[in-house]
């Protein structure tokens, strides 16, 4: 048995031909024929720069079709797709490098000289180029080259990507993700979300990352659906696309931005079946304010790096607001205690763990992290605090991480921050640990209001009175103009407690 997932999109390719794979607003794009042409051609120019099966290829370009051709090229050959952040400085690819010891180096053409210097540097024996505008010298040696038209010949353990982590505890971990765990993900949720043939995907996402590059883009290829491909996310595109679009997948800050705008009513988006929201959390707010404004009930779902996704809301039946649902099919789960690893009972807060074939096989050399995370059972610690309802939808309540302990008592920040949230003239809010000499972490809040809001700490902290225990009310309540995140829309709490650290030293 082939158990190359290239050979699965392969068929969908095939069996769709010349319809629309992936599209540009400029019109530029590739129908399935077309993409399993130029993967052909890639992979061959991929052999004769001397990347063998099992090789590493860094790829840190801009958005393009020609982006995930090669990633599909990669597959087509058996060598490991590892899509780095466009963000990332020259000191952070210099770790990639080291640490991943790629046999190719794929970056913009405007940062070749760097590139050229950091190979130097790491042993990186070849770099090539690729633009968002076709360019490069990556698509012109794929256009001189042999194609190369087998599929390698795989293990279900054999590589397909690496994925590092944002690297927010430390440095950052490869998550290595095998063509089962990419596969098997694809499919289930290809049936979970009701892909067909016929849907077009509204594609602004990123693609170095799990949900821009492996839901969105392996679903389509599962399905032999389309996608537009947008650049960026911006409000003004969407909604001339939503007519001839059936599918988003975004993170919250899209949607947010969305229900803010006078254009998002029910004709806008009559065209449209289905909204995917996640990599940060949806407030209930927001999902209920789109509901209202639209008819749509946005489809919430839980995935990570190492897993993609675990639990999604369901297609049919009630979606519900500020949960992520029940285990995808195949995909377990359990609560556990932190501290004895025991399961808790229904509606307690514990870790959560996952185990199914959408797991990652561990972390790139390093073994005792790996060990650490990945247990014998095949369940894998994910680092979130979670609960189950009596509905058993899950509840992600916050990083492990984010924990407060404050005088000995656990403070979990989301049930803080959505009581400061339901404060009028508060936009949005992070609650987070500070070092307190008394009681171990000071519970600290960090707020942003609402433009024009006269809001002071000292009416945050008086709707808190009442409401909460005295130990996980804040300490302190600082305002700010946005909270830091990263590229997928994830508020970066190490930032903050960096900043505000020395607040009760």
């Amino acid at each position: 048995m082939n158990h190359n997932l290239f050979a699965t999109f392969a068929e969908r390719m095939q069996a769709r031909g010349d319809a629309d794979f992936i599209t540009t607003r400029e019109g530029r794009g590739y129908s399935y024929a077309d993409a399993l042409a130029e993967s052909a051609r890639l992979a061959g120019a991929l052999s004769e720069l001397g990347v063998q099966q099992g090789d590493r290829v860094a790829v840190q370009v801009d958005k393009s079709p020609e982006a995930i051709l090669l990633y599909l090229a990669c597959l087509r050959s058996g060598a490991v797709y590892l899509p780095l952040n466009t963000g990332y400085t020259g000191e952070e690819i210099r770790y990639f490098l080291n640490d991943a010891e790629p046999a190719l180096f794929v970056c913009r053409p405007a940062d070749a000289a760097q590139a050229r210097q950091l190979a130097g540097e790491t042993g990186c024996p070849a770099v090539e180029t690729l633009s968002s505008a076709t360019d490069g010298s990556l698509m012109d040696k794929a256009a001189a080259a042999t194609p190369r038209e087998e599929i390698a010949e795989l293990g279900e353990r054999d590589l397909a990507a690496i994925l590092y982590t944002s690297g927010t505890t430390g440095r950052s971990k490869g998550a290595m993700l095998t063509h089962r765990n990419l596969g098997s993900n694809a499919e289930t949720l290809r049936q979970a979300w009701h892909f067909c043939a016929e849907d077009r995907l509204i594609h602004a996402l990123p693609i170095f990352h799990t949900h821009g590059l492996f839901v969105a883009c392996n679903v389509t290829l599962m399905t032999g659906s389309s996608m537009l491909f947008l650049p960026k996310f911006d409000a003004d595109v969407i909604f001339e696309e939503m007519p001839r679009g059936t599918v988003m997948m975004g993170v919250p800050t899209f949607y947010t931005r969305l229900v803010q705008d006078s254009r998002l009513t029910p004709e806008m988006t009559a065209n449209m079946r289905l909204f995917v929201s996640g990599s940060a959390p949806l407030t209930a707010e927001t999902h209920e304010a789109f509901e209202r404004l639209t008819g749509h009930a946005i489809l919430e779902r839980y995935g990570m790096t190492e897993t993609n996704m675990n639990l999604s809301n369901p297609y049919e039946g009630e979606r519900r607001a500020g949960t992520v649902g029940m285990p995808l099919p195949g995909v377990e789960y359990r609560i556990t205690d932190r501290e004895s690893g025991e399961a808790v009972p229904q509606g307690a807060i514990g870790m959560l763990q996952i185990r199914g074939p959408n797991v990652f096989v561990g972390y790139w050399r390093m073994p005792e992290k790996t060990r650490e995370e990945l247990l014998d059972d095949g369940f894998f610690i994910t680092g979130d605090l979670a609960m189950v309802d009596e509905r058993g939808y899950v509840h992600i309540v916050g990083r492990d991480k984010d924990l407060v302990i404050s005088g000995g008592y656990n403070v979990y920040p989301k049930e803080v921050e959505q009581l400061i949230d339901e404060l009028d003239g508060v936009q949005e809010s992070a609650v987070i640990g500070l070092p307190h000499p008394d009681f171990g972490e000071g519970v600290t809040a960090v707020v942003v209001r609402q433009a024009g809001a006269p809001l002071d700490e000292g009416e945050v902290l008086a709707h808190l009175d009442g409401r909460l225990a005295k130990y996980k009310r804040p300490k302190r309540v600082f305002f700010v103009d946005s909270l830091p995140r990263n590229t997928m829309g994830k508020v970066q709490k190490n930032q903050l407690r960096r900043e505000y650290d020395a607040t009760y030293r």
